[in-house]
């Protein structure tokens, strides 16, 4: 059996600038590399400690992967980041950003709430109380 070691989302997306601002200036997340090293960027990355993220520029992507040409970005799952402080990333967060579920703590020992980005993804922040 393969022993699987990280697991990186590879998102496509209409702006790589764009969700790059977003992940980096509003969630607070450190810009990783970028493809090219100046705008127009048709790749970049985002990491905050074991947590990392790939952007592709949507046209890009569908030359490499035929699969996705007609495809809408954005997706009906969700990413789902651990972190600590949910509350006040929440506080923070819940005025400039649209919020997909709002804050609560599961029966399964979780306090979480969810998140939408510019392109449709929901990201989901979570705490175990």
């Amino acid at each position: 059996m393969p022993h699987f070691k990280k697991l990186t989302p590879n998102l496509l997306v209409a702006n790589v600038e764009r969700s790059l601002a977003f992940y980096v200036d509003t969630l607070g997340f450190a810009r990783g590399m970028t493809v090219p090293d100046a705008p127009p960027l048709v790749f970049a990355s985002i990491t905050s400690g074991a947590v990392e993220i790939f952007f592709n520029d949507v046209a890009t992507a569908v030359k490499e992967y035929s699969a996705f040409a007609g495809q809408p970005i954005g997706a009906t799952g969700t990413m789902y980041i651990e972190v600590e402080g949910v509350d006040a990333l929440h506080d923070r967060l819940k005025a400039n950003v649209p919020i997909a579920m709002p804050i609560a703590t599961q029966f399964y020992g979780m306090r979480e709430f969810a998140i939408q980005d510019p392109d449709g993804y929901v990201v989901t922040f979570a705490e175990r109380v």
